[in-house]
């Protein structure tokens, strides 16, 4: 964006309401930017911004623009370019910019750890930070859920250090430029966004290029992204004897390093340390043994940061428990919106033996329900009662997908699903009216989706007061 100083600098943050945008708004202000925003409606995040001194302006204005002629104006990819506050800051002359170049700037200005993969990067990149403090340190972060433990998404440190979840729907997270970067996953998702897996892969060969360390998790199909031709030091992790213990989880954290050639193993980490965790499943095991591989090459004593995740309380919308609804039911809230999240999130239920679980699910994208629909019917079919709200556009049109709809996985829930029951509750209201009537005592209820589903799970728990 910019050479300049960052004292001086007047950013105005469109889309501010955002996890991403509000973060990298409030990591600019501490770097002595001076910072204003706009968005059309709350959000849990605007808490930390206001707190951090910078003004909000609920709904786009031309006149939200700040006068003079050296702000700079930065849009999410949320924001349309139609947006009001764009078309003053063309007419006015001013620099219209995306999010891509305020991430990169400010992640020169640290050392960083930069999480990314399909499915698991905001509770790992969490449990970075949980760790990292747990062991002395005062990393900073901006990852894309709200931390239980300090309320915020945000926070700037003195350690030197910021933890970054690293979004690669926009292929943002090539802007990070990590010292320490972790691969969670690859699993296409973004199919506006990537042509093919090939595509997708590398672009996760792109981003663990310029690391110092390459953090994956230990599954072959996510032995060639790493490029051979780099020095680059190489950790595997996993998660080896996952088991429950007094509410607890149980597993022991291994970090394998590989030789000159992905085939080569040989112990170069940690192998066998134990771990509790509070969180069920078996994804957030793999989680935590990869954030525990990510603290010690940042240098923190493994030990220390192992314990420390005993007391990891989770991220907001992330197997969040909301309270007791109708008859008594556990209600959980989670971000789910890929058919591998949603079958790992009912696994994880299963694991608190509930007398039935049901399945509440919101689809995000009309894309993403156009290919992935068949896979989301056999995720959800894993569940004893499936209901289904129609599709949560985010920033897609119903006209260019048509025939596209929350029914369509209905369907496939019902055809996957061997006669269990499927409910179709287009709307948030319909499911609030009618899940009070189908839920039993001993349930446990999960409300997935990327949209607005965190509205049925609290209203659920309201009308159970």
């Amino acid at each position: 964006m910019s050479s300049l100083p960052w004292r001086g600098r007047r950013l105005h943050i469109l889309g501010i309401a955002g996890a991403g945008m509000s973060a990298l708004a409030v990591l600019a202000r501490g770097l002595g930017a001076e910072v204003t925003g706009s968005d059309r409606a709350e959000s849990r995040y605007l808490a930390g911004v206001r707190e951090a001194g910078i003004p909000v302006t609920i709904g786009h204005a031309a006149e939200n623009v700040p006068a003079g002629d050296d702000v700079v104006v930065v849009a999410s990819t949320a924001i349309p370019e139609d947006n009001p506050e764009r078309v003053e800051a063309r007419r006015r002359g001013l620099p219209d910019r995306s999010r891509h170049g305020l991430l990169r700037e400010v992640c020169a200005e640290h050392r960083v750890i930069a999480v990314a993969g399909a499915h698991g990067k905001t509770t790992t990149s969490a449990m970075v930070v949980h760790a990292l403090q747990g062991a002395g340190q005062d990393p900073s972060y901006l990852v894309g859920g709200i931390l239980r433990a300090t309320g915020r998404n945000v926070h700037i440190g003195t350690s030197g250090w910021l933890v970054v979840e690293a979004d690669e729907s926009d292929r943002s997270f090539l802007e990070t430029q990590p010292e320490v970067a972790v691969v969670t996953s690859v699993e296409l998702d973004h199919h506006g966004t990537y042509s093919s897996h090939a595509d997708l892969e590398d672009a996760f060969r792109t981003f663990l290029a310029g690391a110092r360390h390459a953090v994956v998790w230990d599954r072959r199909e996510l032995d060639g992204i790493v490029p051979a031709d780099r020095a680059i030091a190489r950790h595997r992790y996993d998660a080896d004897g996952i088991a429950p213990a007094s509410g607890r989880q149980v597993l022991r954290w291994r970090d394998v390093g590989a030789g000159p050639s992905p085939d080569a193993r040989e112990p170069y980490g940690w192998d066998g340390t134990p771990v509790a965790l509070v969180q069920p499943g078996a994804h957030n095991a793999w989680n935590a043994a990869g954030a525990l591989t990510a603290a010690a090459a940042a240098g923190a004593d493994p030990v220390a940061a192992a314990a420390a995740l005993e007391t990891f309380p989770g991220t907001g919308r992330r197997f969040e428990a909301v309270g007791a609804g109708p008859a008594g039911a556990t209600i959980v809230d989670d971000y789910a919106h890929h058919p591998t999240e949603v079958a790992r999130t009912i696994e994880a239920a299963r694991t608190l033996a509930p007398r039935r679980v049901v399945a509440v699910f919101q689809p995000h994208l009309f894309s993403r329900t156009q290919f992935l629909a068949e896979a989301f019917g056999r995720a959800l079919a894993l569940a004893d009662l499936v209901c289904v709200l129609d599709v949560y556009p985010a920033r897609e049109r119903a006209e260019d997908f048509p025939g596209v709809s929350g029914l369509t996985i209905a369907r496939a829930a019902a055809d996957a699903g061997a006669g269990r029951t499927v409910v179709w509750l287009p709307t948030i209201d319909d499911a609030t009216a009618r899940l009070p009537g189908l839920l039993r005592a001993g349930d446990l209820c999960l409300c997935m989706g990327a949209g607005d589903v965190d509205a049925v799970a609290r209203g659920l728990v309201a009308a159970a007061a």
